[in-house]
């Protein structure tokens, strides 16, 4: 979460605050400061910052009128339950797994799972700052500046983790405090000035599962020779803009832009010679710039991407046109290839005993596209991830910024709904990591079909229980919906589990303030109450291994809880029951 700039960096903040914040840095650690002169592989030209005044964007929000006496009751009993949650959780960190990565909530221990720097601590200091539990954000920011980031347990970091759980940690804190705290932009140069050693490339590509130790050797040209790999994750390479370009504004040090402008670059470039023109494919070849991968999608291992595209625009205050038009390419091939409507019955009418045909839900899921060289062509995978609900808060707030709003908002509802349906007919009423469904042949009309959804169910479940192989089509079938418990659109449920993902209630959160639909708080209620219901253990929440099981039963729990369930998941519940100026999207961007 970042604050998006009023006006650039040499108006805004004053010298005296500059200094104060690189003399911190240096007293923490000044040996890891990167002078680019310093780098065996130096960038040839540092992007300047734009220096264009920035577009104001003050009229993203919906402009909320007064609420009656009952609604804010509700609405301020609902946060107040979101925050206990949020309370049960930070105490159970703070006394058994301070200052580590991750919380272990069943056994009560931790885990080093992101270098060994406190992932959570520092990955939820802001949401600490907006619950007001100021003596616990004090309490945090003191440990958290007394991190050594020249030290690692790990032999390799993830580049782009430790970019959005660490640096994109420290920045938001620093932002959502106003600046009250400039310890935290201390940390966050301390921060990048590791990460920007992972550049040092020949051709500038970021090594982004990177031996964190190069940076502690002193003499550039004894380094061993390192490269961009030549398979890389789309989201690790393209997903490191908005906390590099934040730091760029808040210390006037262009050389962090310079970074991802220049990976931004490429990927520009590359944007419309790929098998699916306006996306890239999921793995790319970073060292030779090449984009020649066949499976495309804005699910897990892409989807940060095209999400930080029309966020970044944001950031840079509209003076990068570059970002809309990648924006504007991408989501022009999302509506061709990814975007489909599940034939997933309307959940009105079950139980319904009217004869006729059964109306399926008019909602949108995000699926995969596969380039099939044997045909030329692109063939489409009606998969559906948690991670892609994301998409309909991106295609929301992207409609708002760019005035599509009259196209675009219903897309982003669309989409918005099909997750919330998705969380809706589980069981457990909490959407799976991974399933895949029968796609509606056409997105306009749909009917239910039993016929077609039992030929998906035989296609998908390929591997089948000895005991049910001389069975007839019809008999393997009927014992695949009672065992896999499938709902009726499903074809398989490929990774039941939930492991506290935000992506969902992100969207409807930024739906809701985008739009002021007050059903969306109802919705997200219903989410919270699953969740917690099947999530809740002594020492906080964990991740549970199969949505699809059956009341009365419970769900096993995992004895894992990611950072971003303090740093995301609970700050949107929380965001979406608060006053609508605690973070208001004119003003932030998350």
């Amino acid at each position: 979460m970042i604050r998006l700039p009023k006006r650039w960096y040499t108006t805004a903040v004053s010298l005296a605050v500059v200094l104060s914040i690189v003399w911190l840095f240096r007293q923490l650690n000044d040996s890891t400061y990167t002078n680019i002169s310093s780098l065996r592989f130096r960038p040839h030209y540092v992007n300047k910052l734009p220096t264009t005044q920035p577009k104001k964007f003050d009229d993203i929000q919906f402009k909320f009128g007064s609420e009656t006496d009952l609604n804010r009751d509700t609405r301020e009993l609902r946060r107040a339950q979101v925050k206990e949650v949020f309370q049960r959780a930070w105490s159970g960190y703070t006394q058994v797994a301070w200052l580590k990565d991750e919380l272990r909530p069943l056994s009560g221990g931790f885990a080093t799972t992101f270098g060994g720097w406190a992932a959570t601590l520092v990955d939820s200091l802001d949401t600490l700052w907006m619950m007001d539990m100021q003596e616990e954000f004090e309490i945090a920011v003191e440990a958290a500046s007394s991190i050594n980031f020249n030290t690692s347990e790990a032999e390799t970091i993830n580049v782009f983790e430790t970019t959005i759980r660490y640096l994109g940690g420290y920045l938001g804190a620093y932002d959502v405090s106003d600046g009250a705290y400039p310890i935290l932009l201390a940390k966050a140069i301390e921060v990048a000035e590791l990460l920007y050693q992972a550049f040092d490339t020949p051709n500038r590509m970021p090594i982004t599962r990177w031996d964190w130790r190069y940076a502690m050797l002193d003499d550039p040209v004894h380094r061993p020779l390192q490269e961009a790999s030549d398979a890389v994750l789309l989201a690790e390479l393209g997903s490191l803009t908005l906390e590099f370009t934040r730091l760029s504004q808040l210390t006037g040090d262009s050389k962090y832009y310079d970074a991802v402008y220049h990976v931004m670059r490429v990927l520009e470039r590359s944007q419309r010679k790929t098998t699916l023109p306006g996306l890239w494919p999921t793995v790319v070849n970073a060292k030779a710039l090449t984009f020649t991968g066949g499976h495309f999608t804005i699910s897990g291992m892409a989807d940060s991407v095209y999400e930080y595209l029309p966020k970044e625009y944001m950031l840079l205050g509209g003076t990068v046109r570059s970002y809309k038009t990648m924006y504007e390419r991408a989501l022009s091939a999302m509506k061709s290839a990814l975007f489909f409507r599940p034939m997933i019955p309307d959940p009105s009418f079950q139980g319904d005993s009217t004869p006729g045909p059964i109306a399926t839900a008019d909602v949108l899921l995000s699926g995969n596209a596969l380039w099939d060289p044997r045909v030329q062509s692109i063939v489409r995978e009606p998969q559906s991830q948690h991670l892609a609900c994301f998409a309909g808060g991106m295609v929301a707030l992207a409609a708002k910024v760019f005035g599509t709003e009259a196209e675009d908002i219903p897309i982003a509802q669309r989409l918005v709904n099909g997750c919330i349906l998705s969380y809706a007919t589980m069981p457990t009423g909490i959407m799976p990591e991974v399933s895949h469904v029968v796609p509606c042949d056409d997105a306009r009309t749909c009917d239910f079909d039993q016929d077609k959804w039992n030929d998906g169910i035989l296609q998908q479940q390929r591997i089948l229980d000895e005991a049910v192989q001389d069975l007839s089509p019809e008999e393997k079938v009927k014992w695949l919906k009672e065992e896999k418990n499938l709902r009726s659109g499903y074809t398989i449920v490929d990774d039941p589990r939930y492991i506290l993902r935000p992506e969902a209630i992100e969207s409807v959160f930024i739906l809701y303030r985008l739009t002021g639909d007050s059903q969306l708080m109802e919705v997200g209620w219903r989410m919270f109450e699953a969740i917690e219901r099947n999530t809740a253990t002594v020492y906080g929440n964990a991740a549970i291994q199969d949505v699809t099981v059956l009341p009365p039963d419970s769900p096993r729990k995992i004895d894992r809880m990611e950072s971003f369930w303090l740093a995301e998941t609970l700050k949107y519940f929380y965001l979406l029951y608060s006053e609508p100026e605690l973070v208001s999207l004119d003003t932030f961007v998350l």
